[in-house]
């Protein structure tokens, strides 16, 4: 039963019923629905803050495991930053070194590696921002290695050249000397055997029998194989390239033609007295791009030590007189 409110009227001096007016009621009403919705709005986002859904456990479950997943390629990355850095110092200091070739400058390599800072905050980045920073990262160490490929396929031209250069370089003797006896004249100011004034001797004299084999000092192509009266009589001049030349002279007969690419140890003529010469010997002279320098210092290949500075003294103390 519905209580009914009563309260006393000074005015009629009398109790009166208590009527609540509609204002008053329409305030309360939307009061209330006011107070209520605000408590509801309070309550959802406390469950959503602290209760999340289904599909927020979803989405917080793929985040957590695509940041490890980047986590771990992130190290991988590093590591292979740090073998790639590795390369590249090897690369300049050590096997370019080796070749003096010049480094690889790194603004080189910058050009085809653009270099951008890491993720320093993984959890500020969206999924796609994510993805787009590691394939960067990655496209970047692709371009390095493969730039660095390109590096070490110049190396091994430099190496197949090196060993090309090495081979083509005069490095023993043109005759057969164990006995290290037939040196009789070195390079340097000596006594011309026909004029008697001192002369320029840009070569060396090994004494030998006629007919004793020459032997091309390096690989190298055969430039003159010709005769001159007044001179070196018959005699070869070998290019070997590289800015190396070597000449043979006073052979009784030659046997390398002109243009023949000859080899290391190839027979190329014979010992003989052609030309300017005052007995059987061999005139070897060995040139660097157009300048005649000692051979003595080119006969390290088939010397031992000792046997090389035998030679040297040899050369050093021989007769005051050349032979041609």
């Amino acid at each position: 039963m519905k209580k009914i409110k009563y309260y006393y009227n000074t005015n009629s001096l009398r109790y009166e019923k208590f009527v609540t007016p509609l204002r008053v009621k329409l305030l309360k009403f939307f009061g209330f629905i006011a107070a209520a919705l605000v408590t509801a709005l309070i309550l959802v986002s406390i469950a959503f803050r602290f209760i999340p859904s289904p599909e927020a456990k979803l989405a917080r479950a793929q985040y957590t495991s695509m940041k490890e997943n980047y986590d771990v390629l992130q190290a991988k990355v590093k590591t292979m930053q740090e073998q790639m850095a590795s390369l590249e110092n090897r690369d300049n200091e050590v096997y370019r070194s080796i070749f003096e070739a010049n480094p690889l400058p790194d603004s080189a390599r910058a050009k085809l590696t653009e270099q951008r800072k890491e993720v320093e905050k993984v959890v500020a980045m969206n999924d796609d921002k994510l993805g787009k920073e590691l394939a960067s990262t990655l496209n970047n160490l692709s371009a390095r290695i493969n730039y660095q490929f390109a590096s070490y396929n110049d190396i091994e031209k430099l190496i197949k050249n090196q060993g090309d250069k090495l081979a083509s370089i005069p490095a023993i003797q043109p005759v057969s000397n164990k006995d290290l006896t037939r040196i009789a004249s070195g390079f340097g100011m000596r006594i011309d055997p026909v004029y008697g004034t001192p002369k320029m001797h840009k070569g060396l004299d090994f004494t030998a029998p006629q007919g004793t084999p020459i032997y091309a000092t390096g690989n190298g192509i055969v430039e003159i194989p010709a005769f001159s009266a007044g001179g070196f009589g018959n005699h070869v001049v070998i290019n070997h390239g590289y800015g190396y030349e070597t000449l043979y002279g006073h052979m009784v007969r030659i046997k390398a033609r002109q243009g023949q690419r000859v080899k290391r140890g190839e027979l190329i003529g014979w010992v003989g007295s052609t030309g300017k010469s005052t007995g059987p010997h061999c005139h070897y002279e060995v040139h660097i791009n157009g300048v005649e320098v000692d051979p003595v210092y080119f006969f390290y290949n088939d010397l031992t030590p000792e046997q090389f500075d035998r030679l040297l003294k040899k050369a050093a103390t021989g007769s005051a007189k050349s032979l041609d």
